[in-house]
């Protein structure tokens, strides 16, 4: 460009101090501009921690550049099962059903030749808003199931995809073999699919379509499936070096979950950028076998830690303190030693009254209260610098009050799996566990669930649904509220309290889903269920 951009699009200084033109983007396009999107990716931070901590922890230094874990058993084996929670861009609900699906009925026979990366990229890319009529089909054919391709001209072209269109290449290749097609058209047909403004454009290139397919032989069916098929790239989707480069990353935190699986949750959490919450992903590191530990004023970071087989929450998970006092806590511990007592810690790090409150009330001082109870601290806190030796040392706080500062501090339980709380009440149900639901494939049963997520949908009618995943203590799962039931229970559905859930176990590729058939949400237990506070309900003997 040989002038100043201001001469050529309107300029202007943005909130933050930079300048912005004036131009949306696709304006910017059709003047001629060169548009480049830059997207920041936070789990390259939450592999760059966790190879940190791996250092710090182990001693192993990981080269980012040069490490490439493609060929690792193991973070095969795991992609392969779908079990990829936190995981870049493979931790949705959708995509873990899809590798589980791809892989549980993959023939043995096929397995060598069905690599987990090349099928990782397919995934990557084949896991969009409209492509869901194509996913089972692509799935039948990559198991082996045969299949003819919709068009002679389409065999060689789509081959590597088993006949399915999955990246954006596939709408230019297609467009220019089966309906001629030039390079300029077939490339601008993929770019206006998902323009909402250029209808009349695409309906152009749809009759040039038609009428280039039906030259070359293509019947009137086969071109409805495949203009349906370009159709699913509407929204958003990828070209395949995109999508390699995102599999790429997905591999590598893959392999950190498998080998490092608390330096890497640790990261997962502390970046604060998975699909799931803190609370979901501190349910997942239990079931991995970790243990987590709350903060500790000389054991804790700002962030998560995770070292072995335990994670320790970090001070950022403690509701009204801020980072300022967080770092400031970290700093004087390390330059000058750990606290020695309550009093060491309030005069060396002079918290204000009810951020000290609010560490006390957390169980951030437990370790270094000695004697005192925890109503005992707050009542040196409310002291202040008067003296304290004469203050009394009241009893400590019931566990029921602990759990419900525990709920106050963090958001949410973090000593024991919340559902362990409503055992007495849900004992007589006899519920169906999570791990369990594969046996009873056809049968109508119950079961117990934490509201982990969930995704809106509509019906071919239009007519709302949801596909949403709970939790117990043994595993995560799929449940499907169609529209009946979803009308009915949608209002009662959030992330604070447990459901009893009764529904059909549906088999799909060998994987099961519930279809929900009622819902209802259970309330506050009463304190009586805290003698149930640990262990699960098989080993209390409450449920068979």
């Amino acid at each position: 460009m040989p002038h100043e951009i201001r001469q050529y699009v309107p300029v202007e200084t943005a909130a933050k101090g930079v300048p912005v033109i004036q131009w949306e983007k696709d304006q910017t396009e059709e003047a001629g501009l060169v548009k480049i999107d830059l997207l920041g990716n936070r789990s390259l931070a939450v592999i760059r921690d966790a190879l940190k901590a791996i250092e710090r922890n182990t001693g192993r230094k990981i080269d980012y550049a040069a490490w490439d874990p493609i060929d690792d058993p193991a973070t095969q084996a795991l992609i392969r099962c779908g079990d990829t929670m936190g995981c870049f861009y493979i931790e949705s609900p959708a995509t873990r059903l899809l590798l589980k699906k791809l892989w549980s009925g993959m023939p043995a026979d096929r397995l060598p030749y069905a690599d987990a990366f090349e099928y990782l990229v397919m995934v990557s890319s084949l896991v969009r808003p409209a492509a869901n009529p194509f996913i089972e089909e692509f799935i039948r054919r990559a198991q082996g199931e045969p299949y003819e391709p919709w068009h002679p001209l389409l065999k060689t072209i789509l081959e590597e995809t088993h006949g399915i269109m999955v990246y954006q290449e596939d709408v230019t290749k297609v467009a220019m073999a089966l309906a001629g097609f030039s390079v300029d058209d077939a490339d601008q047909l993929r770019k206006v699919i998902s323009k909402k403004h250029k209808e009349k454009q695409l309906r152009d290139y749809y009759s040039q379509f038609c009428e280039g397919a039906a030259r070359n032989g293509a019947s009137a069916q086969t071109i409805a499936v495949i203009w349906k098929m370009i159709m699913s790239f509407a929204g958003y989707s990828f070209c395949k070096p995109h999508s390699a480069s995102y599999a790429q990353v997905s591999f590598k935190c893959a392999y950190l979950r498998v080998h490092y699986p608390a330096e890497f949750l640790a990261a997962v959490i502390s970046n604060q950028g998975g699909f799931y919450s803190t609370f979901a992903y501190i349910s997942e590191a239990r079931r991995m076998g970790l243990t987590v530990l709350p903060p500790d004023v000389n054991l804790s970071d700002w962030t998560y830690t995770g070292s072995g087989h335990t994670i320790r929450m970090g001070f950022m998970q403690v509701k009204t303190i801020p980072d300022t006092l967080g770092k400031r806590l970290v700093t004087e511990r390390t330059d000058h030693g750990p606290f020695q007592s309550f009093q060491d810690f309030l005069a060396r790090v002079k918290p204000e009254a009810a951020q000290a409150r609010a560490l006390i009330k957390a169980g951030c001082c437990d370790m270094i209260a000695g004697e005192l109870t925890r109503p005992a601290l707050l009542w040196r806190v409310l002291a202040g610098k008067k003296a304290v030796s004469g203050l009394p040392i009241p009893e400590d706080y019931d566990p029921a009050q602990k759990i419900a500062h525990e709920a106050e501090s963090f958001g949410f339980v973090v000593s024991r799996h919340p559902l362990r709380l409503y055992h007495a009440q849900l004992a007589h149900l006899r519920p169906v566990f999570g791990v369990d639901m594969a046996a009873h494939v056809g049968r109508h049963i119950t079961m117990i669930g934490w509201l982990i997520t969930e995704k809106f949908a509509e019906t071919k009618d239009g007519l709302p649904m949801e596909f949403a995943t709970f939790e117990d203590e043994t595993a995560l799962y799929d449940a499907t509220l169609f529209p009946d039931i979803y009308r009915r229970c949608c209002h009662l559905l959030n992330s604070h309290q447990p459901y009893v859930l009764r529904g059909w176990v549906e088999g799909s590729f060998g994987i099961v889903t519930l279809t929900v058939t009622d819902l209802q949400a259970v309330h506050k237990p009463p304190d009586t269920t805290l003698r149930y506070p640990m262990g699960t309900w098989q080993e209390k003997g409450v449920v068979s």
